[in-house]
């Protein structure tokens, strides 16, 4: 297996073209929509947001991949507006982004998947998105990666993209990926969204397959705030240009656990970016009875603005990690707990705190580390990564629609 990370290679698997265009939805500086395109019909899947305030584009583009098949030819995606809380008029505009893409390229609405970022509550401005959309044809290309992960930025501070090639018994197949999220992270799928590309001739139900079990440890592994966005979506489109991959076979096993990878390396990249961030933390929660107690507390410990406010001040308070995990739900004696800062023990059995407070500072200060807690005994056990709640976060966020 290679990566290829750079953008000076080309970056989109066989079989497809992008581009971007500033449509000064939101943005003026800046692109602020993007369309990704397939040279011909192809297998798509996808996971959405499980918030019941829902936007527009999640709407359609759940209508549209069960009637066409899933089968799809584009995707086009704005940002600076959610089109989300806008009731019939949203819903409308979804589809005329729709029709206008397809009549570009001429195809079928219900071959176009519709996403968009941004604010709430406010209806898109149409007629410079459709005129965007007339533009957006003449950018297409096989390598526009920077362009496209761009533009469908909000407060992210880089633009996340990654490719990995895998070597399968019938040749080699691409997978391609670009994400953006930066805050009102916590994803509960099936404002993040990232968009998957593979050469793969796979079918959608595969695809499907594939995608949901990746996302359990990838995208539905991370979290910046606790909050889930009304426009959270991952989506994967196969062009079908390499080589076949069927069903219970090694090449699929593969796929998968690369396919996986991708995912997880592109939700740390957010994280990584979580509005105001300055850590990346990974939370493991392991002997627990089984994994779905391990995830419980994990995520809890993950979400607590105690725990996240500790990080960013670099301070070795264990207490709030074990309260977290304390009125998670998770089943545990108090008295079996164990703690680690990377590898340095700070909780021991019965409750024995005696660490070196420098030894925890040490790695505190890093930009990155593990936090362990084992529970007991039990085989259960999972990762959420995490990372700091910072006073720039307030910031961002009490000024966000201005």
């Amino acid at each position: 297996m290679t990566a290829e990370s750079d953008g000076t290679t080309e970056f989109w698997p066989a079989g497809f073209s992008a581009g971007a265009v500033s449509a000064n939805i939101k943005y003026s500086n800046r692109r602020d929509l993007m369309l990704l395109v397939t040279d011909a019909p192809a297998s798509a899947a996808a996971l959405f947001t499980l918030n019941r305030c829902v936007a527009a584009p999640i709407v359609l583009s759940r209508e549209h991949l069960n009637r066409s098949s899933s089968s799809i030819r584009a995707l086009v995606c704005n940002s600076g507006n959610a089109n989300a809380a806008t009731g019939k008029k949203g819903l409308d505009d979804a589809l005329v982004m729709a029709e206008a893409v397809a009549q570009e390229l001429s195809i079928n609405p219900e071959e176009v998947l519709v996403a968009s970022t941004g604010v709430i509550g406010q209806l898109l401005p149409m007629e410079r998105v459709l005129d965007g959309i007339s533009s957006l044809v003449a950018t297409l290309q096989r390598d526009s990666v920077l362009d496209a992960a761009g533009a469908i930025m909000t407060t992210d501070t880089f633009p996340k993209f990654f490719t990995l090639e895998l070597l399968l018994s019938g040749g080699s197949v691409r997978l391609s990926g670009i994400a953006k999220g930066s805050g009102m992270i916590c994803p509960n799928m099936a404002t993040m969204l990232a968009f998957l590309t593979t050469d793969a001739a796979i079918t959608p139900d595969l695809l499907h397959t594939a995608l949901k079990k990746g996302n359990r440890h990838s995208f539905n592994a991370i979290t910046v705030d606790g909050d889930t966005s009304t426009n959270d979506m991952v989506s994967i489109i196969a062009s079908g240009t390499g080589p076949e991959i069927t069903a219970g076979s090694e090449d699929y096993t593969l796929f998968c656990d690369a396919l996986e990878a991708l995912m997880t390396f592109l939700a740390k990249l957010i994280v990584i970016d979580g509005e105001g961030a300055t850590k990346l933390v990974g939370i493991t929660v392991n002997g627990a009875v089984d994994d779905r107690e391990a995830e419980l507390a994990a995520r809890t410990i993950a979400h607590s603005s105690l725990v996240k406010t500790a990080i960013h001040g670099e301070d070795a308070n264990w207490g709030r990690i074990i309260a977290a995990a304390g009125r998670s739900g998770a089943l545990f004696n108090q008295e079996d707990l164990e703690l680690h800062f990377n590898d340095l023990s700070i909780l021991k059995p019965g409750l024995l705190a005696d660490f070196s407070e420098e030894a925890a500072s040490a790695i505190l200060t890093k930009d990155a580390y593990t936090i362990t807690l084992r529970l007991g005994n039990g085989p259960g056990e999972a990762t959420i990564w995490s990372c700091d709640l910072s006073k720039e976060y307030v910031d961002i966020n009490g000024s966000y629609r201005s």
